[in-house]
């Protein structure tokens, strides 16, 4: 096992009618900007809830973040949290709104050109606003971490950060907010989830055996819950609530510590949401059965050990075993509704050229737990999802 470092401050609040728990969860006198993404917080009642917890506390609300939260729109987010002098943000949304809360919670604050907090990876941030998160969407696990992803859209650019000044001092989940998302989205949290714990379990053994049971009972949970979500006549709280707690917990940090992590699948993607405006687990499924075929050599022992472990895959060769788990991985995807090939995206061999150039203006090029992805291979990975 590696040497780690693990702290996460964030305080849970988790169940039915937990929203109410706002009221003492943010300071009394705090003045609050409450951020949102459309319509819907506000025509399920959820922001109702939140206004009539936080009291008798100054508060107002920005609206509008996208999906895949733009620089652009934060930074009209900075502009209001500066001239109303707000001193506590509260998101109220998926991972999305929860990013860009992040990202406006260290920008305002921030001395020089915020575009440097993402430049430097979240290095550069000193002091952060204070600010908590309702969950609405699990999917990212940003409500438990300290990681954000931010898009420019006039470059082409998507790009992470992280710092310890952005962890959100509490999050409220209450799996009953899910009632009402539409499936597709679900679908988008399965996948999203499933392939965070993989970027942080599928490498090389490095003997964390706690991390790797953990890993293992969060895949085995998303698959056995992923399709009854989808085929559910009416929302099953215990399924919704075991979802936004595997979400999570598959990127609070718990399962990532001590153990060699790739991320290569996301950094591939972000490039295809950027490009192409694909959604950020699709462009997840897209990618990942791809590169585990391109790297089967490199994760061939955690393969054969996920392939028996989560699929319960004990016969054929080592190389047929490898392949069912790759076609496993697949085929759980697509069962989830959420197609597989750039094709299915209407997009083709010459899309690919843009991407490659993308991943190298951005420094992409040593990508894996290995840091020894080039572009050439992610070439070879983007051809093999055709």
């Amino acid at each position: 096992m590696l040497n780690f470092d693990f702290h996460n401050p964030t305080h849970i609040v988790f169940g039915k009618d937990r929203i109410a728990d706002i009221a003492k969860l943010v300071p009394a006198n705090a003045k609050v900007l409450i951020l949102v993404g459309g319509a819907s917080a506000e025509k399920t009642g959820t922001l109702g809830e939140v206004r009539q917890a936080l009291g008798a506390r100054q508060h107002a609300t920005f609206s509008g973040i996208e999906p895949n939260p733009s620089f652009d729109n934060a930074m009209l987010a900075v502009q209001q949290v500066r001239d109303g002098g707000f001193d506590f943000l509260l998101a109220v949304g998926g991972g999305s709104v929860i990013d860009a809360t992040k990202f406006i919670a260290a920008a305002a604050l921030f001395e020089g050109d915020p575009w440097d907090i993402l430049m430097s990876w979240g290095g550069k941030i000193t002091q952060a606003l204070p600010f908590g998160t309702v969950l609405t969407l699990p999917a990212t696990g940003s409500e438990m971490n300290n990681a954000a992803v931010i898009t420019r859209r006039d470059i082409g650019a998507k790009r992470p950060f992280r710092s310890p000044k952005v962890f959100p001092l509490f999050s409220v989940l209450d799996p009953t907010k899910t009632y009402t998302l539409p499936l597709p989205q679900i679908a988008n949290g399965v996948v999203d989830a499933f392939v965070h714990t993989i970027e942080q379990y599928l490498t090389y053994p490095s003997n964390a055996l706690v991390q790797d049971r953990f890993a293992e009972s969060l895949l085995q949970t998303l698959i056995d819950i992923g399709p009854r979500l989808l085929s559910a006549p009416e929302p099953v709280y215990e399924d919704r609530a075991n979802l936004m707690w595997t979400a999570t917990l598959a990127l609070n940090g718990l399962i990532g510590a001590g153990v060699p992590q790739d991320w290569a699948t996301h950094m591939i993607g972000h490039e295809l949401t950027a490009l192409h405006n694909i959604d950020h687990a699709r462009t997840l499924a897209i990618v990942l059965p791809s590169l585990l075929q391109e790297r089967r050599v490199q994760k061939r022992e955690k393969l054969l050990q996920y392939g028996e472990r989560v699929w319960g895959i004990t016969t054929g060769t080592e190389e047929e075993r490898v392949t069912a788990a790759i076609e496993k991985t697949r085929a759980f995807f697509e069962q989830m509704g959420i197609p597989t090939r750039l094709k299915d995206y209407g997009l083709g061999a010459k899309d690919i050229d843009t991407v490659i150039s993308q991943l190298e203006e951005h420094g992409m090029t040593q990508l894996s737990e290995h840091r020894d992805l080039t572009p050439a291979i992610s070439r070879r990975i983007l051809e093999a999802a055709l």
